[in-house]
């Protein structure tokens, strides 16, 4: 045999030591066990009900990150969503018309227009 074929695709090395399933699991999280338990027992879900635009502050300040356009998004989506439509709209626009508009990126700002469109024509529907 050539040194090739030493080093081929079935060169493979077996090992008998394993980790255990806690190893295993502290390796994948990163955290202890009593690290977890902390956190568990300070946890609460994020219920999302049609509120996430309560909590956004206009006009985004010029260093809005791609994670407060991204909410300002997600505020319209699920306005659409509950189907509270009038919201939407308003929303949408104190955005497109204010001072907010020139911190959203083309796509954030075609996709605003976009659901604005949107909520309009359901409006219009109704």
């Amino acid at each position: 045999m050539s040194d090739a074929e030493d080093d081929g695709l079935l060169n493979i090395e077996v090992s008998d030591a394993e980790d255990t399933p806690a190893q295993k699991k502290a390796k994948r999280t990163g955290q202890s066990e009593e690290e977890f338990q902390a956190v568990r027992s300070t946890y609460v879900s994020k219920v999302q009900n049609g509120d996430i635009y309560k909590h956004i502050q206009l006009p985004l300040p010029s260093s809005a990150s791609k994670m407060d356009i991204q909410e300002v998004l997600h505020a319209v989506e699920e306005l659409y969503f509950f189907r509270r439509y009038q919201e939407a709209v308003d929303f949408s626009g104190e955005i497109l018309q204010g001072d907010s508009r020139g911190v959203l990126d083309a796509e954030s700002l075609q996709l605003l227009e976009k659901y604005e469109v949107k909520c309009k024509a359901k409006l219009a529907q109704a």
